[in-house]
């Protein structure tokens, strides 16, 4: 019989920044970028599980390491080199003091040298539990140890005003070791409004279960009616995992610039499409991959989107 987790209590289930200062912005283009940061690792993820499985990985110099990869991160964001400074960004795979961080708080660290708000969703780890057997192509992650006390999750970095923060716990069943979320927010452009949903999908999960998380952020969205963006790390690795998951946003009225197959992920040769940024409502004018930079496996994708 399957161990039970305990659900969050409302404290844990998002954490918010202390106040920077917001930007009021006036009508016009305005950036948002979905970044999944891989708790800032860098890039090898197929590499450095092989190293990590033959017992040569070393956690001595992780702080220094990942600090030192936050700060190419904060330079990537803001110096306009690899895509334009985001006025919203997007985070996935953002931990919170896991010792696989170097103890670091990747959306908070980020957040203060860029000069950002931030909010954070904890994903939520089960304690103590041991997760279940994974496919094996899914097993070169660095887990989060059992006794961990930190988490990971995902984060919304922002210049602009936010308001009506909502978590989004998706369904998930591949995995149950490994809980899937989303966060909805909305910034505001003068007395525009735009809803922003930033999701990590489950990569474990065959195309139904994406679809049924895809299904809860969609529903999610319509309980706006003024324009809103879908983002984040879908994990569609697969062609018919891209296909389905641009023709069921398709059919909710939502477009993308991203022709089907852009690489926005990285390892061992392989360059898949698992980052994905789809609008309704709203005009994208510029939209990009920004690589290279090696903070993570994944590279950051961006929009410029028009405000009226």
């Amino acid at each position: 019989m399957a161990t039970a987790i305990p659900p969050l209590t409302d404290s844990e289930k998002l954490e918010f920044g202390p106040a920077a200062k917001t930007v009021q912005e006036k009508p016009g283009n305005i950036v948002i970028a979905s970044y999944n940061i891989r708790y800032a690792r860098g890039p090898r993820l197929i590499s450095g599980g092989l190293i990590r499985k033959a017992g040569l990985m070393s956690l001595k110099d992780r702080p220094a390491f990942i600090t030192k990869q936050i700060s190419l991160a904060a330079r990537a964001f803001s110096e306009g080199k690899l895509l334009p400074a985001p006025h919203v960004l997007l985070l996935q795979e953002a931990d919170k003091r896991t010792i696989r961080s170097g103890g670091q708080h990747i959306a908070q660290h980020l957040a203060t040298q860029l000069d950002m708000n931030w909010i954070h969703a904890p994903a939520g780890i089960p304690r103590g539990i041991k997760p279940v057997q994974r496919q094996w192509w899914l097993d070169f992650e660095e887990p989060i140890d059992l006794h961990d006390p930190g988490d990971t999750g995902v984060a919304f970095l922002s210049r602009l005003p936010v308001t009506d923060v909502t978590r989004i716990d998706l369904p998930w069943h591949e995995c149950p070791w490994r809980p899937r979320l989303a966060i909805a927010a909305t910034v505001a452009v003068g007395t525009f409004e735009l809803r922003i949903l930033n999701a990590h999908v489950d990569p474990h999960a065959a195309v139904d279960g994406q679809l049924e998380q895809m299904e809860v952020i969609a529903e999610e969205a319509d309980r706006t009616s003024g324009p809103s963006l879908i983002l984040g790390d879908f994990n569609t690795l697969s062609k018919k995992k891209s296909i389905e998951t641009r023709s069921f946003l398709e059919s909710r009225g939502y477009t993308t610039p991203f022709p089907t197959g852009t690489p926005t992920w990285r390892g061992a040769g392989l360059r898949l499409h698992a980052d994905w940024i789809f609008a309704r409502g709203i005009n994208i004018t510029r939209w990009g991959v920004a690589r290279p930079l090696s903070v993570s496996d994944h590279w950051p994708i961006w929009v410029e989107v028009s405000t009226p």
